[in-house]
């Protein structure tokens, strides 16, 4: 890249390792349990949320049927997943009152993505217009954890060693196996819908932060997007806030799956920025190994045997999973989480979203209504 140009791109950092998650909502019909419209209702309803830190804590998301409740900047998974029922408490009020229920998965099990309402802004408007049938599709959600990285240069090695990990955390959180009626075969579907937007996908894998300014300067000045915002990579730098910002999950439809996979998250970017700040040299994987574990786990979710090494070794994601944690058991009590990341090893026995999911539909003979309703249970508890 000798004499290339670059974006200057200054990463704020955080001083400690701070944690803060995005949850996007569903609003769903209290009778026919298809999405309903009313986003914007509801932000009347509740009005100008805020959290200590002046975060907005409701905002605005691409698709009419959907907000996103976003917690201030926490020290701990717990008190960030208290801020976010806090919020859900207000937005479920207002929703009520309106006729709707709140829901959360990776996809609506019957909903059509025609029926759907855009909601109006220069940034959503040009995504439409670039992206056309395939951006009217996204009818998805997701959850987004960002963890305080304290400088730039740990930024990318630890993305890359992250990327490690990818299977294990949309496995754990794989709530999308049904689309427009059918179910797909997939446990993930929204992670393969999501990915065909042309600046979605996996991060590449760089280096040195000057190879990603070179990589902003070049999409910036080739229109691919406008802003930083506009990079909806699976893993990806946020500068602004100094984190990194984890967006593999599916939606969560309950917040005790929600802290432990966020807790997950908050562990293992920990561990690794003490092993970069120890000078060690993380351990990656090819790209090819990386785009095929992020198919498998999409497939089979917490049955998908992955790639575990550059030397093309295999487990099934489990098995690697319970050793991973186990690893992150000192971490977990120095972040003041370890009830949380104790707690993943939970799902796989009591059952990821989309098996149950799929369990309800088999007991129903098919009826996907009982379906929202078991997630909408899920969610309130």
């Amino acid at each position: 890249m000798a004499g290339a140009q670059r974006e200057h791109v200054p990463f704020k950092g955080s001083p400690r390792p701070t944690i803060g998650i995005e949850w996007e909502i569903a609003l769903v019909d209290k009778v026919t349990r298809d999405l309903s419209n009313t986003a914007s209702a509801v932000f009347d309803e509740v009005g100008d949320l805020r959290a200590w830190d002046g975060t907005p804590q409701l905002t605005k998301e691409l698709l009419r049927n959907t907000v996103e409740i976003v917690t201030g900047v926490h020290e701990t998974v717990g008190a960030a997943v208290q801020d976010l029922r806090g919020t859900m408490d207000t937005v479920r009020r207002a929703a009520d009152a309106l006729g709707v229920d709140l829901f959360c998965a990776g996809t609506h099990p019957f909903a059509q993505w025609s029926a759907q309402q855009l909601t109006r802004s220069e940034h959503y408007d040009e995504l439409i217009e670039r992206t056309q049938w395939w951006g009217r599709q996204m009818m998805i959600w997701g959850v987004h954890v960002h963890v305080g990285v304290s400088h730039r240069d740990k930024v990318l090695p630890i993305i890359n060693s992250l990327l490690l990990m990818y299977p294990h955390l949309l496995a754990l959180s794989a709530s999308s196996p049904m689309w427009a009626g059918s179910d797909t075969g997939y446990a993930s579907n929204r992670t393969l819908m999501f990915q065909q937007l042309p600046t979605a996908g996996l991060p590449f894998q760089f280096e040195k932060w000057s190879q990603f300014e070179h990589f902003v300067h070049d999409q910036l000045k080739t229109g691919v997007f406008e802003q930083l915002g506009g990079m909806h990579w699976d893993i990806r730098p946020a500068p602004k806030w100094g984190t990194i910002e984890v967006r593999i999950c599916d939606g969560m439809s309950t917040s005790a799956e929600l802290a432990a996979v966020a807790a997950l998250i908050h562990c293992l970017i920990v561990d690794l920025d003490r092993r970069v700040e120890e000078g060690e040299r993380l351990p990656t994987l090819p790209p090819w190994h990386v785009q095929e574990n992020k198919w498998r786990a999409a497939r089979y979710g917490l049955d998908a045997i992955v790639i575990v090494d550059a030397q093309s070794n295999e487990r099934l994601v489990t098995d690697d999973l319970l050793e991973v944690l186990n690893r992150l058991e000192p971490t977990a009590a120095r972040l003041g989480c370890a009830d949380e990341l104790a707690s993943v090893a939970d799902i796989p026995v009591r059952g990821a979203s989309y098996q149950r999911q799929r369990k309800v539909a088999a007991a129903a003979d098919g009826d996907l209504i009982a379906v929202v309703n078991a997630l909408v249970e899920e969610l309130n508890r």
